[in-house]
């Protein structure tokens, strides 16, 4: 019974609305179809005395045939997003108050229109499996997800992985309507102690577009090696490169105006690191411990980039108690620029993260970026899982950029963007709360709220209202049929 209410809480953590990517059984192919329906209402800060309120709808279907035939397997996984009632108010005409929320976000990336539609090849790809199922070799397009390599039997390990680890640099960015795949190759090598993970892949248009189809000019490679640590612990060690070669979009940073515009070189980063996730069964609690890092090297365009990033957490789980209450914290902090103009860029970057993961009210990221939070896990049914957190937010370096975004998502714009610290660290304070209820084996309900108390960094910008309020009702429906 306990084991089963944190299954249930890993699984409503899991990436929204990822495709199936495990292989079927072999035999005949598998029909599996997603529904997801999201009503959004956002408050944003406000400059005027006016504050910029609007709801407006996700609508997102996607529909996957998957077939295991002796050593291969494929998958083919169509998308069909639509925005409805998106505001047409909700971008400011002043460049430093931009988007105002992820309504104005997507009204601008669909070239203004109210009421984007459109249909995308999610998924296609075929993987051979080598004789002991755990090495295989896939070659397509594909959604792929850092972090999750190494499975861990324990479950309070792989909600850890899942929701503390993963996506923090390389996601699907599976809570927006457009999301993102990759059109490469991955390999993994194994069992159940240990996994190698090799991929290079090029990243899809998508996210706050929804038209998924196009390639973009960015590309990736990945390679990790993942260990299991006895029972309850998995240590992981990661290198990453990027590579973005669309010269003609400007960079977003903390350059003055004419420095940007004038740079149109390459971004080439590698960044390097490892994380360790533990949760230690103590008596009649479990401990829970993760340490994760990276280091940055490379070229930002023009510039020598250099940049890092910790985070430190911990947590106790109550057993002891019916509903398995689960307490944590932890520390985030990632590097900022401190000059604009001596030729170096130590902004961290987070490369194409699923950014809300760690920022569940996405106004920010982990760019210049430090976070000291609290959060609690319970599961007071067994179909049911509440979770609040509390975030005290600070900008790493008063000289850098607030930043916005989850990476490359168009030909057009860079993916990030970046508001002015107006000379201060102190940024926003944020307190929310989820509710997942799994009404049936097929329809999950999900109840999201978010208020965020802004500090002297967004009063600088929106100087008549510097808190934010943020909320949606979620419902997902999820069918699979073997023929």
């Amino acid at each position: 019974m306990k084991n089963s209410l944190f299954v249930l809480a890993l699984a409503s953590s899991a990436p929204l609305l990822s495709a199936q990517t495990s292989s079927p059984a072999t035999g005949g192919p598998t029909v599996s179809v997603s529904i997801r329906q999201r009503t959004n209402a956002t408050q944003w800060f406000a400059a005027t005395p006016t504050s910029e309120v609007y709801g407006h709808q996700d609508s997102l279907l996607r529909l996957s045939l998957a077939q295991r035939i002796h050593n291969v397997d494929y998958m083919l996984d169509l998308g069909q997003s639509a925005e409805l009632a998106l505001p047409t108010d909700a971008v400011s005409p002043v460049a430093a108050q931009g988007q105002l929320g992820l309504g104005g976000t997507y009204y601008a990336a669909n070239s203004n229109n109210a009421y984007p539609a459109a249909a995308s090849f999610r998924q296609g790809y075929l993987r051979y499996h080598f004789h002991n199922d755990f090495d295989t070799v896939r070659v397509g397009r594909f959604e792929f997800f850092d972090g999750q390599e190494g499975t861990s039997k324990d479950t309070s390990v792989r909600w850890l992985q899942t929701n503390r680890v993963a996506q923090r640099l390389v996601g699907n960015f599976g809570f927006s309507n457009g999301q993102r795949s990759f059109d490469g190759i991955d390999v993994k090598l194994g069992n159940h102690a240990w996994d190698v993970t090799a991929m290079a892949g090029r990243a899809t248009q998508g996210v706050f577009n929804m038209n998924a189809n196009p390639e973009l000019n960015v590309d990736i490679q990945y390679a990790s090696y993942s260990h299991s640590v006895g029972q309850h612990a998995v240590l992981r060690g990661f290198g990453l490169g990027y590579h973005d070669g669309r010269t003609g979009i400007t960079k977003t940073d903390n350059r003055s105006a004419t420095a940007k515009a004038s740079d149109h070189a390459n971004i080439r980063i590698g960044t390097y690191g490892g994380d360790f996730v533990a949760a230690i069964p103590a008596g009649k609690t479990v401990v829970d411990f993760m340490v994760w890092g990276a280091g940055q090297s490379g070229h930002w365009g023009l510039l020598d980039h250099s940049a890092g990033a910790i985070a430190i957490e911990g947590g106790l789980r109550l057993n002891t108690v019916p509903s398995m209450p689960w307490v944590r914290g932890g520390y985030f902090r990632s590097t900022g620029d401190n000059n604009p103009a001596d030729g170096k860029h130590n902004t961290f970057f987070q490369v194409l993260p699923t950014p809300r993961v760690y920022a569940r009210d996405p106004f920010y990221n982990l760019m210049n970026s430090t976070d000291s939070f609290v959060q609690m896990v319970d599961t007071p049914g067994k179909k049911v899982e509440i979770r609040s957190d509390l975030h005290f937010l600070q900008l790493t370096s008063n000289q850098d950029l607030w930043y916005q975004g989850g990476g490359a998502f168009d030909s057009k714009v860079f993916g990030y963007t970046g508001r002015p610290s107006n000379g201060h660290n102190s940024f926003s304070s944020l307190f929310d709360i989820s509710t997942d209820y799994a009404v049936t084996p097929r329809v999950s309900l999900t109840a999201y709220y978010a208020h965020a108390y802004g500090k002297a960094v967004i009063a600088g910008t929106y100087p008549r209202m510097h808190d934010s309020n943020y909320g949606y009702m979620e419902l997902n429906y999820k069918f699979q049929k073997h023929l």
